[in-house]
């Protein structure tokens, strides 16, 4: 049986994740980097993704194929911001990285509320029926149209770590 401590603490450091990585987003469209709250960001969501496998389960469910992708895109976000420095297509490589890791913690939200929500769960008891699939679909496409501007709008000054956590 999973401990309601780590339940709880595996919640809070979820939404916490989410709140930050509006945070980071809106810095994304202000060219603002956040270098204090964006680590934050890679650090909450890097934990809520690798606490996900602290849960007992007797099979891979697809929350942990989730929690694989959203560690292999967090890893590849922190390479893009600090070994490379933002330098060249990885400011873009780093921006899309944020906003699919954010978009994963968000996906899951929506999932858990389908299935802790009575009144969701009611409209999809199992995530396959169109109100589950209309619910992401609708934020799979503002996160596309987020992450659009995000890459479009996100240019520190002098495209580099150093000089943009000097603004």
């Amino acid at each position: 049986m999973d401990s309601p401590a780590l339940l709880y603490s595996h919640t809070a450091i979820s939404l916490v994740a989410i709140l930050l990585g509006f945070v980071v987003l809106y810095g994304l469209w202000t060219a603002n980097r956040m270098a204090g709250t964006t680590l934050w960001f890679l650090v909450t969501t890097i934990l809520t993704s690798a606490t996900g496998y602290l849960f007992q389960r007797d099979h891979v469910l697809p929350s942990h194929i989730v929690g694989g992708i959203a560690l292999v895109v967090a890893a590849i976000t922190c390479f893009a911001l600090y070994a490379n420095k933002l330098r060249g297509i990885w400011r873009t490589v780093y921006v899309a990285g944020a906003v699919i890791s954010l978009y994963l913690n968000v996906f899951v939200l929506v999932a858990q509320l389908f299935l802790k929500v009575p009144a969701l769960n009611a409209l999809a008891p199992t995530g396959t029926e169109p109100p589950f699939a209309v619910a992401q679909g609708i934020v799979f496409v503002l996160f596309l149209v987020a992450g659009f501007y995000a890459v479009k709008r996100f240019h520190p000054i002098g495209g580099s770590v150093a000089v943009a956590a000097a603004r």
